[in-house]
């Protein structure tokens, strides 16, 4: 079983060296002095919970609220640690995002009995890809009524890895996560840097992927996240392979086949020129698209042009 993982935030080194004794025998444990690093190591290491000072540079609420504006980071639960018994502070801490509180000093026994029951909750409650930590099916549909419910003009691209099989064979299922964790941060970046905080990503399953966007930038992020995937998608092979500019393996039928390099396909929904009344209708739409764009053979993005009745 996976080892879980606690970052841990304080700019007193003593608290560090107490907080480090008491999980290190249940945890892997990763800390940070300071609100600023400790975003720096959530995003290196994807932590399972976050314990967090209350009073450092980068305050304790100002780091909760940091994280919480990160989609790939904003799952993981915070506890709050201060010297404070006041309870403006907690009320503050709970507001800027924080899950639970707890007063300096503290009992061992009372913060694992925190940090387990936190856990379990966040392990029921979390509709997060285990892989990816994107939001997964139930998030994914609940953003998709949103949307459709607010009657303004929205874009969803459905994402998917070609050739993905052939290379999962081939290299393994721990070479074909790093494939689908690393799809996922390029996914993200590229929704981010173009479309900014108001796109949603998210995780079907798989090697498949979804974007919700103001229709406007949809076509950009699509350019960027195969920009991004084609550049990064050699290193994913050896030298021979990647030199060959192609691998060999057995299709979904036992045949013998060969393969070029892992590309990616994005078909791109909007009721920009079609009314979409409901969730099911945008998968079947995109289903169809994502075929065909996978019919081209390289990484390419397509959008439905095709007019409703009402639109015409």
């Amino acid at each position: 079983m996976r080892q879980q993982t606690i970052l841990i935030i304080d700019d007193d080194p003593d608290i560090l060296d107490i907080l480090e004794l008491t999980l290190s025998d249940l945890f892997h444990v990763v800390s940070a002095s300071n609100g600023a690093d400790g975003l720096k190591q959530a995003k290196a290491h994807q932590p399972d919970l976050i314990i967090s000072d209350y009073m450092m540079p980068m305050t304790g609420p100002e780091f909760c609220k940091a994280l919480r504006k990160d989609v790939s980071l904003s799952h993981i639960p915070i506890i709050m640690l201060t010297g404070k018994g006041d309870i403006k502070d907690m009320v503050t801490g709970i507001n800027a995002g924080a899950d639970d509180y707890l007063i300096k000093p503290f009992e061992p026994e009372s913060l694992l009995a925190r940090i387990n029951m936190i856990m379990k909750r966040t392990s029921r409650n979390l509709d997060a890809n285990p892989l990816t930590h994107l939001p997964g099916n139930a998030s994914i549909m609940e953003e998709l009524s949103s949307r459709i419910q607010s009657g303004k003009i929205f874009a969803v691209g459905y994402c998917d890895l070609d050739k993905f099989k052939l290379y999962n064979d081939k290299y393994g299922f721990e070479k074909g996560d790093e494939v689908i964790k690393t799809t996922g941060r390029i996914i993200t970046r590229a929704g981010q840097d173009v479309g900014g905080p108001n796109v949603f990503i998210g995780h079907i399953g798989g090697d498949d992927f979804v974007f919700v966007s103001d229709d406007a930038v949809a076509d950009q992020i699509s350019d960027k996240i195969i920009d991004m995937f084609d550049s990064t998608s050699p290193s994913f092979y050896s030298e021979e392979d990647r030199n060959a500019g192609f691998i060999t393996g057995k299709d979904r039928q036992g045949n013998e086949t060969r393969a070029g390099l892992m590309s990616i396909s994005i078909g791109i929904v909007s009721n920009s020129c079609q009314k979409i009344s409901h969730v099911a209708q945008v998968g079947e739409i995109g289903a169809e698209l994502k075929k065909f764009a996978k019919a081209q053979d390289k990484s390419n993005h397509v959008r439905d042009k095709r007019r409703g009745p009402e639109s015409a």
